[in-house]
């Protein structure tokens, strides 16, 4: 009975394991454009369940720019990458940044980032 009940565990943890989680970000505006620097963490399994990347996005949802992290990071955590030349709309004070997981897809949770401009 002991030799079901572990696999039935493992798997259960699994399936249910967190959503990647933004931990920092960061942005600054270069030449017009902005550069995101962003830490993701998440419980990576292997290439069966990882965090698959990250996006912008404005307050309505509208995706400014992602950056995708096609392979698993089990023994890198948090993974941090960076996205350059993201154009920013000059009324928009607060960019969202949201998670992507290779089995759950976009995460619900969002993170603020509030910009700061070049006077």
């Amino acid at each position: 009975m002991k030799k079901l009940i572990l696999p039935a565990i493992f798997l259960a943890t699994t399936a249910f394991a967190d959503d990647p989680e933004i931990v920092v970000a960061t942005a600054g505006e270069f030449a017009n454009t902005w550069i995101f620097s962003v830490d993701q963490t998440h419980p990576d399994t292997g290439w069966d369940h990882y965090a698959y990347g990250w996006r912008i996005e404005t307050q309505d949802g509208t995706v400014l720019g992602q950056r995708l992290t096609p392979h698993p990071h089990v023994h890198e955590q948090p993974i941090s990458r960076s996205l350059h030349n993201v154009r920013i709309p000059d009324d928009v004070d607060s960019v969202f940044i949201r998670s992507k997981c290779s089995v759950d897809g976009w995460g619900e949770k969002r993170f603020e980032l509030k910009l700061e401009r070049d006077k």
